[in-house]
């Protein structure tokens, strides 16, 4: 479908049912439930519009693989794990521009995402001009509804500009359909955003979250708007904002933060159970885009699917349904092996999958429940392993067994990154696992919720207000270390916890059937063993005492994680250093949820990541990348003074580069 249909006719019919009557006079009938656009005057259908909203904005892009590509491709945690049905998007090489070349029916286009985003603008129109004629006296229409639908046009086109800059800005619903557009700068852009985050914040209720935009989202997304205001990719006319937005972050977030308190446990957000569990209701939770069991009214999340490496061709092993049905889109850089404090910091062993147990009984050597795969992440110069792939090798201290398959990011005594880059092996991002989907182990329809948007990331932008603040000569950069450190010190292993405790949404098989019937016979025996490596990884004893502090309190002597980046980098000055621990602090904290492309480009720092960290697109990302194409569907369906664009006027629509 072209984009052209998006832009200038779904601003009047997106979300509704579209009927059409039969020509045939011989066949003339009234349907008297027929809804015209009358209906979403009312009360009903405003409410049933934003319910569709919600829907469209939040979702529907988890349904497929635009999301990772638009946010979680090209840049330095990730890139390509063993399948490259949209390699480009990672590699920045010559398919990647205002159309994708098409490598299978699994590639995203370039126009996926905008026509997402602008038919949520229209729904979003819709709503604003119906909660604002109504004369409902109910603050459900008059102020939520009204609110959500600021909320929903200023997240999507928040989206729009971090990633393709300036985009048009339509405001109203259409009645007829519409061809002439042009793009609106950046920062008319901007302006709209924050003040239809600003209309949204003083309408909505503070109850509700996480399925429901509360006036906590509308504050912490406000203030991602004031930051990305104020950011690098926009210095070109920032100057006279700067300053204000920058202030303006701090009591937004600490009111946020106020609110949605820390789970005490990172572990806890990706305790997955079942939908509508305990670990989508964690009061740091400030929204998140709701899945349940039933498909047929919400859809389905999808990304169970991309972040897990196969594990089901190895020896010993098979597919279940706790090991996910593996489409191995991504797979983490050695960037995120290296920046995490392995000792201490208890994300990286929260947040990758890096054992499975044996499920397929060999009837010699192993039985079902063995250890089959391991992942050591080890740190240069570890000379314990004197190779890559150590088949029956590596011996699992509680059995005494040999380990079938075991993986080694540095083997041998190497100092360099790269020996798990050789194969299509590496530990599983285990943050969207989905044990629960009842249909089966091949099923692709997962059941849990998405997180939009959770209080460690208003903390980490409150601390980047603060680091920028500092450099405009207001404050200090030791300022920014209390909100860094909060998130920090949660990450610590606490007195007398388990550190190789280990827990996903793959365990949430045990309330899915048939499953859970008879968890001993063979067919049932599950991959997902409640374990990680950090004692073979770590090379240490096995302790209960709490974790060394993670506290930073020197700026001139970060954490060795950060240390290694900034060198690598070739960063001097304490700007460039503080910003750099607040990109580290969100990959350690956010890795694969869907916002680091953007942070990259807003602080111009994707190019020199990348080139220093994802292999794969090392030899071919330029500085233009920073921005998007404009689709070509968008250029080819609008028009100027009633004609098609000529191929010129095309080109002063496209971003340079293109």
């Amino acid at each position: 479908m072209n984009t052209i249909k998006y832009i200038a006719v779904i601003f009047l019919f997106s979300g509704l049912v579209l009927t059409s009557s039969c020509k045939k006079t011989f066949l003339k009938e009234t349907l008297e439930t027929d809804r015209g656009m009358d209906f979403y005057k009312t009360d009903a259908g405003i409410q049933s519009l934003s319910t569709g909203t919600y829907y469209q904005v939040f979702d529907a892009p988890f349904s497929g693989e635009q999301p990772f590509c638009t946010t979680s491709y090209g840049i330095d945690e990730f890139g390509i794990g063993g399948d490259a049905s949209n390699s480009a998007w990672n590699n920045y090489d010559g398919s990647l521009k205002s159309i994708v070349t098409v490598v299978n029916s699994n590639t995203t286009s370039a126009n996926a995402q905008w026509d997402n985003l602008y038919i949520g603008i229209g729904d979003a129109n819709l709503i604003i001009e119906n909660a604002t004629a109504s004369t409902a006296t109910s603050d459900a229409i008059k102020k939520v509804a009204l609110g959500e639908g600021y909320f929903f046009r200023a997240y999507c086109y928040l989206r729009l500009v971090s990633q393709y800059g300036g985009v048009p800005l339509k405001l109203n619903s259409s009645n007829t359909v519409e061809l002439e557009f042009t793009r609106a700068t950046p920062e008319e852009v901007c302006k709209q955003i924050i003040a239809d985050f600003t209309q949204a914040y003083s309408l909505l209720p503070t109850t509700g979250a996480p399925a429901k935009i509360t006036k906590y989202a509308a504050g912490h997304y406000l203030a991602k708007a004031y930051l990305f205001r104020a950011s690098e990719i926009n210095d070109s006319w920032n100057t006279s904002t700067k300053a204000a937005d920058l202030a303006a972050i701090i009591p937004l977030c600490d009111e946020v933060i106020a609110a949605r308190p820390l789970a005490a446990n990172f572990a806890s957000l990706w305790n997955y159970t079942g939908w509508d569990g305990a670990n989508e209701q964690l009061s740091e939770l400030i929204l998140s885009a709701q899945f349940t069991a039933d498909v047929s009214t919400n859809g389905s999340n999808a990304q169970h699917l991309y972040f897990d490496a196969r594990y089901d061709d190895l020896p010993y092993m098979q597919r279940d349904l706790t090991g996910d049905r593996p489409y191995s889109r991504l797979r983490p850089n050695y960037y995120m092996y290296r920046i995490y404090d392995m000792v201490n910091d208890s994300r990286f062993w929260k947040t990758f999958r890096t054992k499975h147990r044996l499920n397929k009984f060999s009837g010699t050597k192993y039985v079902n429940g063995d250890l089959g795969i391991i992942y050591i992440i080890d740190q240069p110069g570890d000379t314990r392993f004197s190779g890559y792939k150590l088949n029956d090798v590596v011996v699992y201290s509680k059995t005494g067994k040999t380990i079938p398959s075991a993986y080694i990011a540095y083997p041998s005594g190497t100092t360099t990154d790269g020996a798990l880059n050789g194969d299509v092996r590496f530990p599983s991002l285990s943050k969207y696992l989905d044990g629960s989907r009842a249909a089966g182990l091949n099923d692709t329809r997962g059941l849990r919720d998405i997180i939009l948007a959770r209080s460690a990331e208003t903390y980490l932008i409150a601390a980047e207000a603060k680091i920028r603040l500092a450099k405009l000569g207001t404050g200090a950069y030791t300022d920014a270390l209390p909100y860094i450190n909060a998130v920090r010190m949660r990450a610590q292993y606490t007195a007398g916890e388990d550190r190789a405790a280990y827990y996903d949404g793959g365990g949430a098989y045990k309330v899915s059937t048939p499953y859970a019937a008879d968890p001993t016979a063979i067919e049932n025996i599950r991959s997902f063993m409640p374990e990680n490596s950090y004692y073979e990884s770590n090379n240490m004893a096995v302790t209960t005492t709490a974790s060394g502090s993670l506290a930073i309190t020197n700026i001139n002597a970060l954490p060795a994680g950060d240390e290694y980046v900034i060198s690598k980098l070739g960063l001097t000055g304490d700007y460039n250093r503080m910003l750099a621990l607040v990109l580290d602090e969100r990959s350690r904290e956010l890795a694969g949820e869907f916002k680091r492309w953007e942070d990259l480009s807003r602080t111009k720092t994707l190019v020199p990541r990348v080139r220093a960290f994802n292999f794969q697109a090392t030899s071919f990302i330029q500085d233009y990348h920073l921005l998007r194409a404009i689709p070509q569907t968008y250029l080819d369906g609008i028009q100027q003074n009633g004609k098609s664009l000529t191929n010129d006027q095309k080109q002063a629509q496209q971003n340079p580069g293109y």
